[in-house]
């Protein structure tokens, strides 16, 4: 089926009437930033990227880049390459759940089926992602209400157990993250990976700390180290910590290790 079918045919159906190698870790963290001053840069061996245990250097640049050059372009070219190839067997393999689900929140809550909302892309640039809906129709306007609620600490992600936004069908959709599928069609366009750091609403990334920021440097993914590795840690700045560690250590192989590894993440149940 052609890409462009199964897009359409989920937008379809919610219109349906109803019926080992690693280097050091000051190596890795070393300011790699384009265009940064000076005095912005790490000095004297700090950076902002610390031990998961001590409290992280904030005086760090707003931005990050990992150390260019043509075998890490190359490298990255071969990521877009596999994005495209992956996202398109995804998109068509997945055709009948991407419609099924579709339909689905159609019949039990209604229109839209698809939630739309900016985020926050490489580079901090904006794009519009793409997820099945899993919360009452003006989830957004009730999220600054809910903040003293928030159980991620340092105020850069927004997480609760028990939400009361979400909608009964939503819960299960989130739990076994069939709610993400539509992002493959931002992976397709370009705006994400099918591996990187999660992307933020502009409300969150309006609360990082500068040195928050570096996770910027790559394009945003469906999944990433902290997917795999701490999606029950509610502390944000060692969520961070495991995206800036992805940038300083990625490879085509890490993403591929990512990936294998992300099953049995969705199957341990343990997002939030």
């Amino acid at each position: 089926m052609a890409v462009e079918s199964v897009e359409s045919a989920v937008v379809d159906a919610a219109d349906r009437p109803s019926a080992s190698g690693h280097r050091s870790r000051s190596h890795r963290v070393r300011s790699r930033l384009d265009n940064v001053p000076l005095d912005d840069a790490p000095v004297d061996g700090k950076s902002p990227l610390q031990p998961a245990d001590s409290a992280p250097d904030r005086s760090g640049p707003v931005g990050r880049r990992a150390a260019d050059g043509p075998s890490r372009r190359a490298g990255l070219a071969i990521k877009r390459g596999i994005d495209i190839v992956g996202s398109i067997g995804l998109l068509a393999g997945l055709a009948p759940t991407l419609g099924g689900v579709a339909v689905l929140i159609r019949l039990v809550d209604g229109s839209p089926v698809l939630f739309t909302q900016p985020r926050a892309g490489r580079d901090g640039r904006p794009f519009t992602i793409l997820k099945f809906r899993t919360m009452g129709r003006g989830a957004d306007e009730l999220r600054d209400g809910l903040r003293d609620r928030n159980e991620v600490s340092g105020s850069g992600a927004f997480k609760l157990t028990g939400d009361p936004r979400i909608t009964r069908l939503g819960r299960i959709l989130r739990k076994t993250s069939l709610d993400e599928l539509p992002q493959l069609i931002n992976v397709l366009r370009g705006e994400m990976s099918l591996v990187g750091p999660r992307p933020h609403p502009f409300d969150d990334v309006a609360r990082y700390e500068p040195w928050h920021r570096q996770r910027f440097a790559m394009k945003p993914g469906i999944t990433g180290l902290w997917q795999v590795r701490g999606r029950s840690d509610s502390d944000f700045d060692r969520w961070v910590m495991l995206d800036l560690e992805y940038i300083d250590n990625w490879s085509i192989s890490l993403d591929v290790k990512i990936l294998a590894e992300t099953p049995r993440a969705v199957i341990r149940g343990e997002g939030r």
